[in-house]
């Protein structure tokens, strides 16, 4: 048996079968309100639709094939999302990339990963990425694209865009259609604590029906405002962060660094609505001695996870910060990132929840249908 959620009033799915579909639709449905907002930058579910596709068809232009890999090294951005909507509309599979990796860690992944293109930011944290990209390159990768500035010859991201003049419309067309549900759209390496990083496949369909889900327990509106700060070349910043945005028509802010002061003073002045972090973040806040300075009164819901979260800090998350919700979850990259989670209203001392074949708000899967979404999810490299 399939996993097939049912959805909710608020649902954006009617049966949409790929990630490329589901931007299509939500741009359709609220052109207008904002997809991504960060500094110097804000998005309508118009304008990234209409840049997706650029990008999409830049791809084209290089040559990118159905079942290609192509890699992302950068800090959220929005640049970050756009790229890789594009490798998700061109049946390309998407390879985040950590930005935490020495040059050794990241050539071995895109050598494993066969990756043809890699998107690298410029600029970060005190260093020009691509002069750290490993030498010699991997004998597969064929093109690099700069996110923000680039120096000496480095394509940039404008350049590569300019490059979908080249593709007609048409042909983009036509590989979309040729992607479906089943189609692989990401390959992400585990973290490697016991052994060497695995690489794990996932596909479309896969995460769209598990973060319709995730997103349905938790009550994920399009009027939130979601800042992201968990890193999106992992699967809670990617798929539990801006997927699932999307999925639900919420405004995505993407956050760089991590720094609680900074965190609070964007959550006051972008009024901030859904949080997701880890147990650190949230105690970050609740430390911070500038705390008080600070109107968090937006907050509504708070996800965490990724370690142990004690029912005390749950208590001081609603009692001290002012969420509404606060849930707990647990995920792992060969499972999409979604396994159990906790529905608002149970208590705090049920910190893992429950798998996501039994939750019962807005998303029925049989125990038949986890077991399938594992099967399908766990097929390494």
């Amino acid at each position: 048996m399939m996993l097939k959620p049912a959805m909710s009033d608020t649902g954006q799915l009617p049966g949409v079968p790929t990630i490329g579909a589901m931007l299509a639709l939500t741009a359709k449905r609220q052109g207008s309100r904002i997809a991504i907002e960060e500094t110097g930058c804000q998005l309508s579910y118009s304008d990234l639709h209409r840049q997706t596709q650029l990008a999409a068809r830049a791809l084209l232009t290089v040559g990118i094939a159905r079942g290609d890999r192509v890699a992302v090294w950068a800090p959220n951005c929005a640049q970050w999302i756009v790229a890789a909507l594009a490798i998700h509309s061109v049946g390309a599979i998407l390879v985040p990339v950590s930005t935490r990796m020495k040059a050794a860690e990241v050539g071995d992944i895109l050598q494993r990963s066969g990756a043809r293109l890699l998107f690298v930011i410029g600029e970060f944290l005190g260093q020009y990425y691509p002069d750290s990209l490993a030498t010699p390159r991997p004998v597969t990768l064929e093109k690099i694209v700069v996110l923000g500035t680039a120096r000496r010859v480095d394509p940039d991201w404008t350049t590569f865009l300019g490059l979908s003049e080249q593709t007609p419309t048409l042909v983009l067309e036509q590989r979309l259609a040729a992607v479906d549900g089943d189609t692989v759209s990401d390959l992400l390496f585990t973290s490697g604590t016991t052994g060497r990083p695995k690489g794990v496949m996932t596909a479309h369909g896969q995460n769209l029906r598990a973060f319709e889900c995730w997103s349905g327990v938790l009550g994920l509106r399009e009027t939130d405002r979601y800042l992201i700060v968990n890193p999106f070349f992992h699967t809670a910043g990617y798929k539990a962060g801006w997927l699932a945005a999307l999925i639900r028509g919420a405004t995505i802010l993407p956050e760089a660094v991590f720094d609680a002061d900074a965190l609070m003073r964007r959550v006051a002045q972008d009024r901030v609505s859904f949080l997701l972090g880890t147990p650190t973040l949230f105690l970050a806040m609740l430390s911070a001695p500038q705390r008080n300075e600070y109107d968090l009164s937006s907050l509504r819901v708070a996800v965490t996870g990724g370690a142990n979260v004690p029912p005390a800090l749950i208590t001081r998350m609603h009692e001290e910060l002012g969420f509404q919700t606060v849930v707990t979850a647990y995920g792992l990259t060969e499972c999409c990132g979604f396994a159990t989670i906790c529905e608002p209203g149970d208590d705090a001392v049920h910190t893992s929840g429950r798998n996501c074949g039994s939750v019962r708000r807005t998303c029925r899967i049989s125990s038949a249908g986890m077991r399938h979404h594992l099967r399908q999810s766990g097929r390494l490299l």
